[in-house]
């Protein structure tokens, strides 16, 4: 199989996945769709490196991850801004999945990194440590700190931890 080819097949299987995770990074969808499509461009330059035993998804997981990262940190250069237009089709406030995103979105990066990568991702805090570069004690206070103030922005108990 040739390159492109497979690299093609690898993006129509996973391009969604990335781009839900990348938007509950960010919280923004347009923002979400640059982050993956950066880390789409850096796969595939890293494409013939990447081994095929089942760490491509790990590997993407990780370049995701790092240029949502990174394009966090570019916020002062974004030109853009938000625009007080009604949209075109109305949300209902009530929407419990919109409010989790608000809550997201209004978590410090860091936190909301590890609480994706850990229960949306489904990751270890041990797999999440090695892909942040940080120490498990690390992930697992950003985790408790990051469920505790999703909490007590949704006033629900839907994130208590089972015992």
């Amino acid at each position: 199989m040739d390159r492109d080819r497979e690299f093609g097949e690898y993006v129509d299987a996973r391009a969604l996945v990335m781009r839900r995770t990348a938007y509950l990074l960010c919280g923004d969808w347009h923002r979400a769709e640059d982050i993956v499509q950066t880390a789409l461009t850096k796969l595939y330059v890293a494409w013939p490196r990447v081994r095929r035993d089942g760490t491509v998804d790990a590997y993407a997981r990780k370049v995701l991850v790092r240029c949502a990262i990174d394009e966090g940190r570019r916020g002062f250069l974004r030109r853009e801004g938000a625009v007080a237009d009604v949209p075109d089709v109305p949300v209902s406030s009530a929407a419990p999945d919109l409010d989790v995103r608000r809550a997201l979105a209004a978590l410090p990066l860091g936190q909301r990194t590890v609480v994706v990568l850990r229960y949306w991702e489904d990751l270890s805090v041990a797999e999440v440590a090695r892909l942040l570069g940080r120490t498990e004690g690390t992930v697992k206070s950003q985790a408790a700190k990051g469920l505790a103030a999703l909490r007590t922005l949704l006033g629900t108990p839907m994130f208590e931890e089972q015992r």
